[in-house]
């Protein structure tokens, strides 16, 4: 039957070696970079990116505008499919500004749209169709996505120091070994008369 000492590195005794002492410190340090400072690491970068990504929908929504637009008809031949699912297409849609008049030009329609129907689109500056700025689900999901990669990336950081820290004590223990066994192997070994 097998018992387990809990907290014997830390003990001083006889057969602790450096080695252990060094390893009791490094584990006490990879458990807290694991546990504390990734997950800060990555709710600090959450929050850098989130700060960010509202800047940037902030001032791309200042300069795209909304219109409410007639699909004329579509561009192409067809409308692309993947699968069953239809996707976003270029069609041809009339517009009307208050003060500019009435326009026409091509813009990505919503799927499933068809002649006749009313959409939303969005322009630029120059009358460009251009995507919609982001909303706040689109900044809460970058945000939460570089925060759990920079929380990932911290805690991979500190699992492969730790690897290679405990490769090097490996190293460091085994040449230990061997020259304890240099200095006592030959009491060992000798034939008793």
């Amino acid at each position: 039957m097998r018992t387990q000492v809990r907290g014997w590195r830390w003990r001083g005794n006889p057969l602790r070696r450096r080695s252990d002492v060094v390893e009791a410190w490094t584990v006490l340090i990879v458990a807290v970079l694991l546990f504390v400072v990734a997950p800060l690491a990555g709710v600090a970068a959450g929050l850098h990116a989130h700060d960010q990504a509202r800047t940037i929908a902030a001032a791309e929504r200042a300069e795209r505008h909304r219109v409410r637009a007639v699909v004329l008809g579509s561009t192409s031949a067809h409308r692309p499919t993947v699968g069953d699912r239809e996707h976003p297409y270029r069609a041809q849609i009339r517009w009307t500004e208050p003060g500019r008049g009435t326009h026409t030009g091509t813009a990505r329609v919503p799927a499933g749209s068809r002649a006749g129907d009313v959409v939303t689109v969005w322009f630029d500056a120059r009358n460009r169709s251009v995507a919609p700025p982001p909303d706040d689900v689109a900044i809460w999901q970058h945000t939460v996505t570089v925060g759990v990669c920079a929380a990932g990336g911290a805690a991979a950081a500190v699992l492969l120091g730790h690897a290679v820290e405990r490769r090097i004590a490996q190293r460091h223990r085994m040449a230990e070994w061997e020259r304890e066994w240099a200095r006592t192997g030959p009491k060992w070994t000798q034939p008793r008369t």
